[in-house]
This record gives structure tokens, C-alpha cells and sequence, in this order.
């Protein structure tokens, strides 16, 4: 399989598994709190904006539309989703256990997802990112800790115990999004310098295939005659829980 056939399966994974958790998840949040309350409680969690975004970007790719998957873009969903991944598999999962259908979602949306749509970002044509382009990676967070503070103020519920300020004082939440922000400056970085790798990987790559056959050869005479040598002439080369669970509140 060439390369962009990986890219295009992995994404294809990735949007899949990505819309039917996202379904699945929100069939059953609806079981606890109706559709209003419910819809509403579900675009809470930075989870599942995340996972929301990343399979937009993957049906993307899987289809071929560039316009939708530009490298910054690709590169900003890797970063949120690699996050996602990262602070429930770090953090999130020894708190609780979740069973039967919850317990699919849970691993189809901190899991699955994560790992497939890197695969694909890793697989697919890196046009060298800048430094500068972490700035980009900072979007997406930095417009959910906005988003999350902003509805919790007005309804009073917010999906993560570290935004809460009738738990937080405002100096620990304060803290906790700049230790947030700089985590995910550090794992933008790190995806940084894994885009520049590949990259130089590849422009390593075409300058063997681009290189000059020994000048010798091309002065040597064809060997062979007759019709063998003229169809040679002829030819040419073929290319080519708690409350991040999403459940009632005790």
C-alpha cells in the first residue's frame, strides 16, 4: 500500500470510529438528561470538541479534500486529539470505570481516535512546519478554556474540576490553565519536530531518486540489435463518574 493509501485507510478509521463514539456518547447522555440539557451538557468537554474536530479533519483526508485538512490544520488536530489521549490515559482513567456501551464510547473516543488519526498525520505529506505554527496548536485550547469558563459562569456547570471556581480559587485555576497551556506547547513541539523529521526524511529521499546515473553508461553504446534494440528504443519507464463522564451529577 503506498503511502497516501495509509494516510486515507488510518483517517478513514479514525473518522468512523470517531462519529460513531461521538453518536454513541451522545445517545447516552441523552438517556440522562433529555435532549435539550442534554445536547447542551454534551458540548461541554473538551473531549468531545476535540473528537468532533478530529473527525471533520479525517473525513477529510479520507475523502481527499485538502481544504479542510491544510497542514496547520492536520497539525492542530493532532496536537488536541494527541491531548485528549494523553491526560485520560495519564490522569483520567484510574478515576473510574465505566461499563458496557459507556465503556465502548470511553475507549473509542480517548483511544482509538487518538491513535489512528496520528498514524494517518504521521503518514500523510508534511509540508515543513514553522516554529511559529505551535501558535496555531494553541488555538483550539485556548478557545475552550474561554468557552468553558464563559458557560460555567452562566449555567454554573463546568466539565473539569481545575475550571471550577467554587472548588478553585482563582489563583489555583489560574495556574492550572497556565500549566495546561504550556503542556500542550511542549506536546506541540514535540509533534513539531516529528513534522520537520519526516520531512527532511522525504527531501532525503528525492534526492536519491532524482540522482545522476554513472556519466559513463550514457556513453556506452545499447547492446543488443535488430528488432530487440529498436522496441528498446521505442520504450519508455512506467511510473507511478466524575464529571467528565458526561453522567448525572450525584
Amino acid at each position: 500500500m503506498t503511502r497516501r493509501g495509509i494516510e486515507r485507510t488510518l483517517a478513514a478509521l479514525a473518522a468512523v470510529i470517531g462519529w460513531a463514539g461521538l453518536a454513541l456518547q451522545f445517545w447516552l447522555i441523552l438517556q440522562n438528561f433529555g435532549v435539550v440539557e442534554g445536547a447542551w451538557r454534551f458540548l461541554a468537554f473538551f473531549t468531545i470538541l476535540a473528537n468532533v474536530g478530529t473527525a471533520i479533519v479525517a473525513s477529510a483526508m479520507a475523502t481527499g479534500s485538502r481544504g479542510l485538512a491544510t497542514p496547520r490544520v492536520r497539525y492542530a488536530a493532532a496536537v488536541s486529539i494527541a491531548l485528549v489521549g494523553l491526560v485520560y490515559s495519564l490522569w483520567l482513567r484510574k478515576t473510574w470505570d465505566p461499563q458496557g456501551l459507556q465503556k465502548l464510547a470511553d475507549h473509542a473516543l480517548h483511544d482509538a481516535v487518538p491513535v489512528l488519526f496520528l498514524g494517518a498525520w504521521v503518514a500523510s505529506l508534511h509540508e515543513q512546519l514553522k516554529w511559529r505554527d505551535i501558535l496555531w496548536a494553541l488555538v483550539p485550547p485556548v478557545f475552550y478554556l474561554v468557552y468553558a469558563l464563559a458557560r460555567g459562569s452562566a449555567d454554573g456547570f463546568y466539565a473539569y474540576w481545575f475550571l471550577n471556581p467554587a472548588t478553585q480559587t482563582p489563583a489555583q485555576i489560574g495556574t492550572s490553565i497556565a500549566v495546561l497551556l504550556v503542556a500542550v506547547a511542549l506536546l506541540a513541539a514535540v509533534l513539531n519536530t516529528i513534522d520537520h523529521w519526516i520531512d527532511d526524511v522525504d527531501d532525503e529521499g528525492q534526492v536519491k531518486n532524482r540522482g545522476m546515473a554513472d556519466p559513463e553508461d550514457a556513453q556506452r553504446p545499447p547492446k543488443g540489435n535488430g528488432l530487440v534494440e529498436e522496441a528498446d528504443r521505442e520504450s519508455f519507464p512506467a511510473s507511478d463518574p466524575p464529571s467528565w463522564t458526561l453522567g448525572r451529577d450525584n
